[in-house]
């Protein structure tokens, strides 16, 4: 499949936050006055449509880890009336903005997230975007930026041995993926308990091999500093509801768009199932085994479930929910050679994998509108990439693999796809298969310029048809 031609358009002359203000001379973005109510009209198709939703003049009140969220209760609430511009003035605004001109299809129906957005993840440009910096509790999406942290941390060989002290501090029902103390596991087996089955058990080990929870959290605040998601302020770095905690659409949608960038962010993110170390026990003749057992992706857009099929081209990110936060997830998907970022917070519909749905719902508008709509925004670059940019001649690009110089695609050596990379340490399913994909896309070098480059989402898990 070849790539999309778009190289043309992919100057972004981003050099500080707010840069992007410029983009109130495009044209008049639609505003949907509520959630539910985003896409039930339909404009002229001869003309773009125009702002008809004015922000909240009252805001409701602030509940103790949002501003303008909903309280624990499930309650409505409004977007706060002034939003970050980071990434352009329209995505500061209240509601649904999308340049609705004539051949862009229509948004879907039936959208109910309190926050969304949908992003070319090669060029950067934000396609269409609701409350895109609405501040929420992200719950286990927040995940992404531990990873991004802490994955170029350590080799995934290394060994280590849990301790009590550890896993102390694990919120009450939080997910786990099953660790237990005095075991040994390789820093591969704790990035698929934190992928894979979101183990907040798994967070605390990794964040104890870095020095600690306060420490981590330190570091993971400022790296979200540093890749310009100024709305999210971390707490408690597996995600679990806490005082003060949240992040918005956009910055989920910067942070998978960064942490996409490491090759083994790629391979965890989309790896369907694995084998995960058991408890160490005695069998009949006395003898120390350790069986495995298998673990299986939750992100249910990659590993499909009852009422929702697998999605055609998905290759991760991150799911979450917590009590607070309501149901949220970053998903990356590629067809036709265009890659696609979408984020989906909190849908106000309570039914069976609802954030999924209208995650699916975004992806096929998304590709259908792509090279149609003009864009509302786009996702900025890394301060230190702008700060880059700016030099003559200034460009550093980030790494490809945690912990590792960058690299390029992955590929025969005819340059055919290859058919599947199985992860070591008992990783498996479609979901490891680390692939050349059809479309080129781009690494972050430089506030005025991109540096061109692969990133080999798994080819199998791209060809694997929706069921």
């Amino acid at each position: 499949m070849p790539a999309p031609k778009n190289s043309i358009r992919r100057s972004l002359l981003v050099t500080s936050a707010i840069v992007l203000s410029t983009a109130l001379t495009a044209p008049a973005a639609f505003a949907a006055p509520s959630p539910s109510a985003g896409s039930s009209s339909k404009p002229s198709a001869d003309s773009s449509a125009t702002v008809s939703a004015d922000p909240p003049k009252t805001p409701s009140k602030k509940p103790k880890n949002s501003k303008g969220s909903k309280d624990s209760k499930g309650s409505k609430a409004a977007p706060p009336a002034k939003m970050s511009t980071v990434g352009g003035a329209l995505l500061g605004r209240a509601g649904t903005q999308v340049n609705l001109a004539s051949g862009v299809p229509v948004l879907p129906k039936g959208l109910s997230a309190r926050s969304w957005i949908v992003a070319d993840a090669e060029s950067g440009e934000v396609l269409a975007a609701h409350n895109a910096h609405w501040k929420l509790a992200p719950a286990s999406t927040l995940k992404m930026l531990f990873a991004d942290t802490l994955l170029p941390k350590w080799p995934s060989s290394t060994e280590h041995e849990v301790e009590p002290s550890d896993l102390a501090g694990i919120g009450s029902g939080s997910s786990m993926v099953g660790i237990k103390e005095d075991e040994t596991y390789t820093v591969h087996d704790l990035w698929l308990g934190v992928f894979l089955r979101s183990g907040n058990d798994a967070v605390r080990v990794l964040a104890a091999m870095n020095g600690g929870v306060e420490n981590t959290v330190a570091e993971m605040n400022e790296h979200a500093e540093e890749l310009q998601a100024l709305d999210t302020v971390v707490v408690s770095p597996d995600g679990y509801d806490a005082e003060g905690q949240v992040s918005s659409a956009y910055d989920l949608t910067l942070i998978a768009r960064s942490g996409l960038q490491k090759k083994d962010f790629r391979e965890y993110a989309s790896t369907v199932r694995a084998d995960f170390p058991g408890e160490t026990r005695k069998n009949k003749k006395g003898k120390k085994v350790r069986e495995s057992f298998e673990i299986q992706n939750t992100n249910r857009l990659l590993s499909g479930d009852y009422d929702i099929p697998v999605y055609q081209g998905i290759a991760g990110v991150k799911n979450g929910n917590t009590t607070e936060a309501g149901a949220t997830f970053t998903g990356v998907a590629e067809q036709d050679g265009r890659v696609l970022l979408v984020t989906v917070m909190n849908p106000e519909k309570k039914e069976g994998n609802q954030v999924y749905k209208e995650t699916a719902k975004l992806f096929d508008w998304g590709f259908e509108a792509a090279g149609k709509v003009d864009p509302v925004g786009e996702l900025v670059p890394p301060r230190s990439a702008a700060q880059a940019g700016a030099r003559p001649g200034g460009a550093g690009a980030s790494p490809g693999e945690a912990g590792g110089t960058g690299e390029g695609a992955l590929g025969a050596a005819d340059g055919r796809p290859v058919a599947s990379a199985a992860a070591g340490g008992g990783a498996g399913g479609v979901g490891t298969a680390l692939a050349v994909t059809g479309g080129v896309l781009v690494l972050l070098a430089g506030g005025a310029f991109l540096v061109n480059r692969r990133w080999p989402l798994p080819d199998l898990v791209r060809r694997r048809p929706r069921p």
